[in-house]
């Protein structure tokens, strides 16, 4: 009877390296700031379902992962379901991004206006990623470097605690497409794990090759795998870039196969023999041959400078120039005599290329395995990653009770979670619907949509605004908000049941039952018209900008973007909404004869109207229907922005507080909803 295993703890971290060729899987636990490796498993997948880093064959792949992972359970006695993952860099993008902000006056600078500052720079690299081929993609943010910040025009290394008013950040933003992210989470579902952590596999392995404590040089890393060879770079203590070649160690097994006639695996054997005196294969005629390593070498040794030329061609694009040193990572690196190439086509000492692994001691170390192997770069550096806390986005955090799709390398707020997990900016903001706006007999009467729903947005039980960061451990409450219904009428609806003449809408007869648009001029006449197919309605007229003005509203707070219309009426102040008996969902009075409303004067709101300003305008909010407070997001229809085209981030403040979209109005307050601008710099 098999052995029960208790369940995975909380320290013990498992790793799973998905590679082109093969699956390696390495667990541990954090003693005295390292990782003590406990297991350690490969298995190499039994067909190519994968291909350049990139996964093809799902079920292939979940299936080794599975086999692998049970592996490791009966070494460890535990039954292992978190798991710490990287995506390859095959479809790798890196984007500069540039931000300007001025702050109303000189203010010290702190790391909410730095982190406000930066993210805008991240914004402008998303849009020129999505520029092009590229518009219907979607992309994940996998981490970005700020390569510059400018204060009041001065360049400085860090904004933290200066004083200023004009700031301006430029960024290098990396990006993968989300498909191959969206792949790795469904091999690591159908194998029965649950993402803990995902990075980028050249961050993972640069951080168990070159320690953070050594990036103040100029040092560069490339992991040679099977199908692509990942590299990244790093100086004056930041990783400042990161690319990717498609060639790789399967160019040089092809090779292989090509001049011997062998098929891939005996291929792959050979590649590991060539130091030894002879090699003994045999050719798919089902020959077996005999020939000296030092041939088989030399027969390489075309594909090899292939794969040297292209790692240093990488290498100087995002570097400028050949680095201080450089470490070879991956088993695409083990290949006799590529240490020396690369180091040859760079121009470099071959005493500065080395293998990677003398390093690993600084961060990991085991009592049973020999860790000093280059192959172990990327799944030691997932686990390292993972238990050390080096990239923010090792950790588990939930959204709605279910563990949250994590890829960043810098500081994560709950925006950027809600859109690495699928939700965008109209879930958070919703709209308030349409209003209509018409023409009745020379008199303009506007009816506002219903408001949006506001979202519920909860950091660990307690409301929040989506600008907060989030930490290890942090659960996440996310409704999205429900827009609201665009505001419909009938003609009907305005004239009142007992009218008895006739209509005109756009100097065309129509009936009483027609649903009114945005625009519409209607007049009325003592006498009923004979609709007849020669007669027929007037056709619909396409919408105009709705006007939002209403006799409860002071024209001077409509913003400019809703005033446009207004210069058509001569009148001081807006004519009130319904100046006739308005059909109500729920009338108070059936009786025919106006009941004279005042518009300056409410005589009986549902509530008291309240007063606020909003952008430094007085604005009168007339007290709702049905007894409910007003929200920050209720007025976001007032402030003139166009949030469906937003393209650079909000203020929202109440009495100059940042507040959530949900935040209750209460009188005299003083709301802020506007755009930073983005300044461009000649």
């Amino acid at each position: 009877m098999p052995q029960e295993l208790k369940q995975q703890d909380a320290e013990l971290v498992f790793a799973l390296d998905i590679g082109t060729r093969s699956i390696i899987g390495v667990a541990g636990r954090v003693t005295e700031d390292r990782l003590e490796v406990l297991a350690i498993e490969k298995e190499e997948h039994g067909r190519r379902a994968m291909l350049d880093g990139q996964i093809e064959d799902i079920d292939q792949v979940a299936k080794v992962a599975r086999r692998v992972t049970e592996r490791m359970e009966q070494k460890l006695g535990c039954r292992l379901r978190r798991v710490c993952v990287a995506a390859a860099g095959r479809a790798l993008r890196t984007e500069k991004g540039h931000y300007a902000m001025d702050l109303p006056q000189v203010s010290r600078i702190d790391s909410d206006i730095i982190s406000r500052l930066e993210s805008g720079a991240v914004s402008d690299a998303e849009e020129r990623l999505q520029e092009g081929e590229d518009s219907q993609r979607r992309f994940y943010l996998v981490g970005y470097t700020v390569s510059s910040y400018l204060l009041d025009r001065y360049p400085l290394t860090s904004l933290k605690d200066h004083n200023g008013q004009q700031l301006e950040a430029d960024v290098v933003a990396t990006f993968l497409p989300s498909e191959v992210v969206e792949s790795l989470y469904t091999v690591m579902e159908a194998a029965g794990l649950e993402v803990a952590s995902l990075t980028l596999e050249p961050i993972a392995a640069l951080n168990a090759v070159i320690p953070a404590e050594l990036r103040l040089l100029n040092l560069v890393l490339a992991d040679i795998g099977a199908g692509t060879s990942d590299i990244a770079v790093c100086r004056d203590g930041a990783v400042v870039g990161y690319t990717m070649a498609t060639i790789a160690g399967d160019e040089i097994t092809e090779s292989l196969m090509r001049q011997y006639l062998i098929n891939f695996a005996t291929a792959e054997r050979m590649k590991m023999q060539l130091e030894e005196p002879t090699i003994t294969y045999r050719d798919v005629l089902g020959l077996e041959q005999t020939v000296p390593a030092p041939q088989v070498r030399d027969a390489l040794l075309g594909s090899a400078k292939s794969l040297a030329q292209e790692i240093a061609q990488r290498v100087v694009d995002i570097n400028g120039s050949s680095p201080s040193a450089m470490f070879l990572a991956g088993g695409g690196s083990k290949l006799v005599g590529l240490r020396e190439l690369v180091a040859q086509c760079l121009d470099m000492d071959d005493r500065r290329v080395a293998l990677a692994g003398n390093n690993y001691e600084i961060s990991a170390f085991s009592q049973e395995y020999e860790l000093n192997d280059p192959e172990y770069a990327t799944p030691l550096g997932i686990a390292v990653s993972a238990g050390l806390g080096l990239i923010s986005d090792s950790y588990r955090i939930l959204l709605n009770g279910q563990p949250a799709k994590l890829f960043r390398s810098g500081t994560l707020t709950v925006l950027d979670l809600l859109m690495m997990n699928g939700y965008t900016s109209a879930d958070l903001l919703g709209r308030t619907g349409k209003s209509l706006s018409v023409t009745l007999d020379g008199q303009r009467l506007t009816f506002r949509g219903e408001s949006a729903l506001p979202c519920t947005l909860k950091l660990n039980g307690e409301d929040t605004a989506p600008s907060a960061v989030v930490y290890a451990g942090d659960a996440i409450e996310f409704v999205p908000a429900v827009s609201g219904q665009s505001a419909q009428r009938t003609a009907q609806d305005l004239l009142g049941e007992d009218f008895l003449g006739g209509l005109l809408i756009n100097g065309r007869p129509a009936p009483l039952d027609r649903v009114l648009h945005s625009g519409d001029q209607l007049q009325t006449t003592e006498e009923p018209f004979e609709l007849t197919e020669e007669n027929p309605e007037s056709p619909e007229s396409p919408e105009s900008p709705p006007e939002e003005v209403s006799e409860e509203v002071p024209e001077e707070a409509v913003p400019a973007a809703e005033a446009e219309s207004a210069p058509q009426a001569s009148e001081p102040e807006p004519v009130p909404e319904v100046p006739m008996p308005e059909p109500a969902p729920e009338p108070a009075e059936p009786d025919p004869v106006p009941a004279a409303p005042a518009p300056a004067e409410p005589s009986k709101p549902a509530t008291k109207p309240l007063w606020i300003y909003l952008n430094g305008q007085a604005l009168v909010l007339p007290g709702k229907a049905d007894g409910g407070p007003y929200y920050l997001m209720d007025l976001l229809d007032r402030s003139g922005i166009d949030f469906e085209t937003l393209d650079c981030p909000v203020v929202l403040q109440v009495n100059g507080a940042d507040c959530p979209f949900t935040h209750e109005l209460r009188n005299n307050d003083q709301v802020t909803i506007r755009r930073e601008e983005r300044r461009t710099i000649g």
